[in-house]
């Protein structure tokens, strides 16, 4: 019998292994991406006090209209740049990224390039 590999399982395990070493605080808190097949969110944490910041997705009105695909890398490109002008208007410029156990490549990177353009500093 073949034995069926839960892909979520192991996200989650790196996912875990990665925040050990990530922690936000109010100075510069953790941006963190989730990607789902359809859709990638962001938001910007603040651990110490265990709130979001900031937070959007391809699901925002914002971008609605926007968008021709929400599950590609012009997506999590636009949705970097309003979380990045989002950030910017709260006061926060630096952050820390979290990738979420995901490989930094694609969608993730297209989030964290986007963010970058709209002024976030990591």
């Amino acid at each position: 019998m073949i034995k069926q590999i839960d892909r979520n399982k192991i996200r989650i395990r790196k996912h875990v292994r990665v925040r050990k070493k990530i922690f936000g605080t109010s100075e510069r808190p953790r941006l963190s991406v989730f990607r789902s097949a359809k859709h990638i969110y962001a938001q910007i944490i603040d651990d110490t006090n265990g709130t979001t910041l900031v937070a959007a997705s391809t699901l925002d009105k914002a971008l609605k209209g926007k968008l021709a695909g929400t599950g590609n890398k012009a997506a999590a490109r636009e949705v970097g740049k309003l979380i990045g002008s989002k950030a910017l208007e709260k006061g926060i410029k630096h952050v820390v990224f979290d990738r979420g156990g995901y490989l930094y490549h694609g969608r993730v990177k297209e989030l964290a390039e986007g963010a970058r353009e709209a002024g976030l500093e990591f």
